[in-house]
């Protein structure tokens, strides 16, 4: 008897910016926001409504202007939605953000269909999702003193550097914080700089330091590497799958963005990768909702560290997701990712 083919089902993807607003000015080594852009997306198909969300990085010259037109390019009239791969490869390969975004969708939807989060499709355990680190910014030194007695009952901050006064900067964080620190200079030193301002550093007992140097050049983050007493760990060095062998022997470990890489299952292809070569993994974040921050943290259980405090960060986040008890994260029993909008709630 012959089967009936599959004729696939109606599908409206649709999409809006987010503009999230900081709680306090967000400082980098290259770069300041107070408002930061997200697209958010949404797929209705059989009576669901799926998720996802895109946090384009300039960095990489991606904009959220350009991730719309990606995804209103798209054709989806005969896509099978269980079918990740293709319908992702319909977007061009650079076009990271863009697949973030469709990614996320179609795991939200896939949850959402069988009844049960994602982590469970992934036969992860929530209860081992990891502590997340909060993020300091760059100021001068009394915001950063307020902004650390803001989060001292936090267990881990990520400390921003790279524009001076590193010492000091620590000296002051130290003097009121006992937990974990880790630091990140966002390209802004050079390799020598960075192998003398680490060992400077070193005594502030450190867990380790994101992507000391540009990036391009792994044999320099080599160097930065055996003379640094704290640990280097490559963020904007490692975007994509291709980014993972090239660091082996260079860094003790990697950061996993889902907006750099393209998604969850890319991600998922770098953590493992990552592991096989012996290195560590974090997964982070950009500004986000709790839509693109819930979906990273389904995946923490696989990683060692995680940075995912975008919605701690911002004062208007249009969803509920992932919650915080005391910087560890709390993954939500709902079906596909686990969001809903807060107005829902």
């Amino acid at each position: 008897m012959a089967t009936a083919p599959v004729v696939p089902t109606a599908a409206v993807l649709s999409h809006e910016t987010l503009e999230l607003h900081l709680r306090h000015t967000f400082t980098i080594s290259r770069s300041s926001e107070d408002v930061a852009k997200t697209l958010l997306l949404r797929l209705e198909v059989g009576g669901i409504t799926a998720y996802g969300e895109s946090s384009p990085v300039g960095r990489y010259e991606e904009t959220v202007e350009q991730v719309a037109r990606q995804i209103d390019a798209m054709h989806l009239g005969d896509a099978d939605f269980w079918f990740f791969d293709e319908i992702i490869e319909r977007l061009p390969r650079d076009a990271r953000a863009a697949r973030c975004g469709i990614d996320l969708v179609l795991h939200d939807l896939a949850g959402k269909r069988l009844g049960v989060p994602v982590y469970r499709l992934l036969g992860l355990d929530p209860g081992c999702a990891a502590l997340t680190s909060f993020t300091i910014g760059i100021a001068d030194l009394p915001q950063t003193i307020e902004k650390t007695r803001e989060a001292r009952d936090l267990p881990v901050l990520k400390v921003k550097l790279g524009s001076g006064k590193e010492v000091e900067t620590l000296e002051a964080i130290r003097s009121i914080y006992t937990g974990t620190v880790r630091l990140d200079a966002n390209e802004g030193w050079n390799a020598e700089q960075a192998a003398k301002i680490l060992a400077e550093l070193g005594r502030f007992d450190i867990e380790f330091c994101e992507q000391p140097i540009p990036a391009g050049h792994p044999e320099q983050l080599r160097f930065v590497r055996e003379r640094s007493p704290v640990p280097i760990v490559a963020d904007e060095d490692c975007r994509t799958l291709d980014d993972v062998a090239l660091l082996a022997g260079c860094v003790d470990g990697i950061n996993i963005k889902l907006v750099k890489c393209g998604g969850m299952r890319e991600a998922v292809r770098m953590i493992h990768a990552a592991r096989a070569l012996g290195m560590k993994v974090m997964i982070g974040c950009m500004i986000e909702s709790s839509v693109l921050c819930t979906a990273a943290a389904q995946l923490t259980p696989l990683v060692d560290y995680a940075d995912l405090d975008g919605p701690l960060l911002i004062t208007d986040d249009p969803f509920v997701g992932v919650s915080y008890d005391a910087g560890r994260l709390r993954l939500p029993p709902l079906a596909g990712l686990g969001v809903m909008p807060r107005t829902l709630r």
